[in-house]
């Protein structure tokens, strides 16, 4: 069936491990993986829609709102993969333009033998918490930035300014954010579920402390683009990766959650839809808010940072 290039912040191990699983399935299909941050491959991508040459059949990153973004100019090809009919409503697109492959979590994490951690992302600025706390860059991290977009929704632009004053240290990126915590430089970090468990799966002393306010899901879609030269190969791919096979392998060897109801989450974790039921609401108008006040809201943040 051909060439498919895919755009992808999808870790390196979990696309080598999905490769057996392709090579049986879709033996006439060639994938190519661009692979990088999913604030390196907008980059990228943009690039190319600004040139006229858009490379990527298919996109699989984690940005939602990159993607309603693209939806609504008319960047994707309209497609409702059969495997999305046990796919939580609030994970898909309701015109078809996009579906979910999996979900990656923001929680609390903590060593172990650190101070008693906080019980939620609002104790973090406020309430009977008290100590170092590191959280992700919105500016580089498109994670961080869906955070930001939440608690700014639900606790007011205020929360940056208050999460300055209670000490919190702003420190890039996930893997950053870990990193402080293990080496003790901070006593709780806000990070990727996906990434504390991969941890914990090496050894580390690190603890995960479920918010009593919510955890934060971030979906990460996957979407055929309209200019793509392959539309049959690029479907047969998506249906691969939204398969019981594929996302077993997203679960198992990315930590993260599956989009099917039907498996479990990882390393022992509950399922997708009793993540849902604990995580902070996807709802219209925090799509919106993160969609047209995207430059307003890292400006704040940053002002908040930088006294």
């Amino acid at each position: 069936m051909g060439d498919v290039w895919v755009y992808t912040s999808m870790y390196q191990h979990v696309l080598d491990a999905l490769a057996p699983l392709l090579a049986q399935r879709l033996p006439g299909v060639k994938v190519h993986w661009y692979q990088a941050g999913s604030e390196k491959v907008a980059s990228r991508l943009e690039a190319e829609r600004l040139a006229g040459a858009v490379r990527a059949d298919v996109l699989l990153t984690s940005d939602p709102f990159l993607y309603e973004r693209l939806a609504r100019e008319g960047a994707f090809l309209r497609y409702a993969s059969p495997n999305v009919l046990r796919v939580p409503r609030t994970l898909l697109d309701l015109d078809a333009r996009y579906a979910a492959a999996r979900v990656s979590t923001m929680v609390l994490v903590h060593r172990e033998d650190s101070v008693p951690p906080p019980t939620s992302f609002a104790a973090l600025a406020r309430g009977p918490w008290s100590g170092r706390a590191a959280i992700g860059d919105p500016l580089t991290s498109g994670t961080a930035y869906t955070w930001v977009v939440f608690l700014r929704s639900r606790y007011g632009e205020g929360f940056f300014s208050a999460l300055r004053a209670r000490g919190a240290l702003v420190a890039g990126g996930n893997a950053a954010v870990l990193q402080k915590v293990e080496s003790g430089e901070v006593d709780v970090g806000v990070v990727l579920l996906e990434n504390a468990l991969a941890a914990k799966g090496r050894g580390s002393p690190l603890a995960v402390t479920w918010p009593e306010d919510g955890a934060v899901v971030i979906p990460g879609p996957v979407a055929i683009f309209q200019s793509t030269r392959n539309p049959v190969a690029a479907r047969a791919l998506v249906d691969l990766l939204l398969s019981p096979e594929g996302q077993r392998i997203i679960v198992e060897r990315g930590d993260m959650h599956g989009v099917d109801p039907r498996l479990e989450g990882p390393r022992g974790e509950a399922g997708v839809e009793a993540l849902l039921s604990r995580s902070q609401p996807w709802t219209p108008e925090l799509l919106e808010l993160g969609l047209s006040r995207g430059t307003t809201i890292k400006a704040a943040f940053s002002e908040a940072f930088a006294r």
